[in-house]
C-alpha cells in the first residue's frame, strides 16, 4: 500500500482537522470491508439508537460503532462477553483522532457456517412438506395433563411450572427430563418425544428451553427432533429461547411460542377466565330459564281460567234456547188466535149454509192440537240436545277428571308429563289436583314397559 505524502516541504504545516481527515480518507480508500472476530466489551446503547462497543482479543482491542439503521437488522441482542464476527469499514473518528470500525453487520462467532447449515436443512424439510400447515394438530381446549420435555436444571422448567400452576391448577404436570444442549442432545430429545407419546400420560407436550447462542440451541435444529415432533402422537408446542430465536423445531411444531412462558400460556386457558365464562353462561341460562318459566306460567294461568269455567259456552246456548222457546210459544199463540178469529167470522155463514159443521170443527180441533204440540216438541228436542252437550262437556272437563282422584303433572319445562322417561331424579314437578296444587320433586324415574301405564313416584 502506498500513502501519498501529506507535505512536500518542511514549511507546509497541517492543522489537526486536515490531518485527521486525510488519514480517514487514506484508511477508507486503502481498506475494503473487513471481517473481524472478537469479544464485545464496553457495550453502550445510546438514546439515539446507535451501539458503541469495543472488539477485543487477548492482545488488542478496537473501538466500534454500529448505527441504528444497521443494528436493527441484527437477529439477537448482543451482550458484553459475546464472541462475535463483524463486517466493518476501517476508518478514523476525526473529532477525536481515534481509529475505529464502522460495523455494517454483526453475528455470533461461527454463526455463518451454522446458519448456512440451518438454511439447507430448512429448505430440504420444507420441500418434503414437513412444515405444511395441514399437518398441524389442534391443541386440546382444556388439557387435564401437560407433559414438559426439558432439562431438570433449565430455568425454562421453573418458568413453565410456575406459569401453569398459576394459570391452570386443574392440569396435571408431567416432566420428561432430557438434556437440551451438547453433543447428542438432539437424538435424546427425539427419543424422549417418542417415549412420552408411547406412555400416553399427557394430552399435549411442551418442548422448551431458555435462550442462548446459536450453538447452545443447535440441538433444536437437529433433523431427528423435527421428524420426532411430526411423528409424535400428541400435539407439540415448542418454546425455545427468546422471541428472536427461531429453530427447525419451531417450524415442525404444531404451535410455536416465542418463549417457554408463552408456551405455557398458550397450552392451557386461565382458570379465572374459564370461571368467568362459566358464570356468564350460567347467568344467561338462568335468565333464559326464568323467561321460559314465566311464559309457561302465563300460558298455564290462561288455560286454568278457561278450564275453571267450562259451562260458560252452555250458558249462552241456554239463553238462546230460552229466547227461541219464548218466540215459538208466542208465534203459536198468535196462530191459534188468528184461527179463532177466522172461525168466529165464518161460523154464522156455515150455520146458515150447511146443516152440520161438526167435521170442520173436528178438523179445526185437530189443527189446534197440532199447533200446540209443535212448539212443545221442538222445545223438548232442544232440551235433549242441550243435555247431551252438557254431558259431553262434563266428560271433557279436566276438573271432573281430577275430581275422580287423578292429577295433572307438569315438569320443569312447563310441559305435561306423560312419560316417566322424560323426568330425571331430582326434577321439580307441579301437581294440579281437583282442589289446589302441590309442589313435588321426583325421587326416581321408573319408565314403563311397552303398552304399560307410566307410574311415577313423587314425594313432596
Amino acid at each position: 500500500m502506498t500513502l501519498e505524502p501529506l507535505a512536500t516541504a518542511a514549511s507546509d504545516v497541517l492543522d489537526v482537522t486536515t490531518l485527521n481527515r486525510a488519514v480517514a480518507g487514506l484508511l477508507g480508500r486503502g481498506f475494503p470491508l473487513v471481517r473481524v472476530r472478537g469479544e464485545i466489551g464496553n457495550l453502550t446503547r445510546a438514546a439515539s439508537g446507535h451501539w458503541y462497543f469495543t472488539l477485543k482479543d487477548d492482545a488488542a482491542q478496537v473501538r466500534c460503532v454500529m448505527f441504528r439503521g444497521r443494528n436493527a437488522l441484527v437477529g439477537f441482542a448482543p451482550r458484553e462477553g459475546d464472541e462475535v464476527e463483524v463486517r466493518a469499514q476501517v476508518g478514523l473518528y476525526e473529532a477525536r483522532g481515534e481509529f475505529q470500525l464502522t460495523v455494517e453487520a454483526l453475528q455470533r462467532a461461527g454463526q455463518g457456517r451454522l446458519f448456512e447449515e440451518f438454511l439447507r436443512l430448512k429448505a430440504r424439510l420444507a420441500a418434503e412438506g414437513l412444515f405444511d400447515i395441514a399437518l398441524k394438530r389442534p391443541l386440546p381446549a382444556l388439557p387435564r395433563s401437560v407433559g414438559i420435555v426439558t432439562s431438570l436444571q433449565a430455568a425454562a422448567l421453573r418458568d413453565v411450572v410456575t406459569t401453569l400452576q398459576r394459570r391452570a391448577p386443574y392440569a396435571r404436570l408431567i416432566v420428561y427430563p432430557v438434556p437440551v444442549q451438547g453433543a447428542g442432545a438432539g437424538a435424546r430429545i427425539a427419543a424422549m418425544l417418542a417415549a412420552a407419546a408411547a406412555r400416553s400420560e399427557a394430552e399435549v407436550l411442551l418442548l422448551v428451553r431458555g435462550g442462548g447462542s446459536l450453538e447452545d440451541l443447535w440441538a433444536f435444529n437437529d433433523e431427528a427432533v423435527a421428524r420426532a415432533i411430526r411423528a409424535c402422537a400428541l400435539p407439540v408446542v415448542v418454546g425455545v429461547g427468546h422471541e428472536s430465536d427461531f429453530t427447525i423445531a419451531d417450524l415442525a411444531a404444531d404451535l410455536r411460542a416465542a418463549t417457554p412462558t408463552a408456551a405455557a400460556e398458550l397450552v392451557a386457558p386461565e382458570a379465572g377466565a374459564l370461571s368467568a365464562v362459566v358464570q356468564e353462561r350460567l347467568q344467561r341460562l338462568r335468565r333464559g330459564t326464568d323467561r321460559r318459566l314465566q311464559a309457561a306460567q302465563q300460558h298455564m294461568d290462561y288455560a286454568l281460567r278457561v278450564l275453571t269455567s267450562p259451562r260458560a259456552p252452555l250458558r249462552g246456548l241456554e239463553a238462546r234456547l230460552s229466547q227461541l222457546s219464548l218466540r215459538l210459544a208466542a208465534a203459536a199463540r198468535q196462530r191459534v188466535a188468528r184461527g179463532h178469529a177466522v172461525l168466529g167470522a165464518r161460523l154464522p155463514g156455515l150455520a146458515r149454509g150447511r146443516p152440520s159443521v161438526r167435521p170442520a170443527m173436528q178438523a179445526l180441533a185437530q189443527c189446534e192440537a197440532r199447533l200446540q204440540r209443535q212448539p212443545r216438541g221442538r222445545l223438548d228436542r232442544a232440551q235433549a240436545q242441550l243435555q247431551r252437550l252438557q254431558q259431553a262437556l262434563h266428560h271433557l272437563d279436566p276438573l271432573a277428571v281430577l275430581g275422580r282422584g287423578y292429577a295433572l303433572v307438569t315438569g320443569p319445562d312447563g310441559r305435561t308429563v306423560t312419560d316417566a322417561s322424560a323426568v330425571n331424579a331430582g326434577d321439580a314437578l307441579d301437581v294440579q289436583l281437583a282442589r289446589g296444587r302441590l309442589r313435588a320433586r321426583a325421587e326416581r324415574s321408573e319408565p314403563a314397559p311397552a303398552a304399560s301405564p307410566v307410574r311415577r313416584r313423587v314425594e313432596r
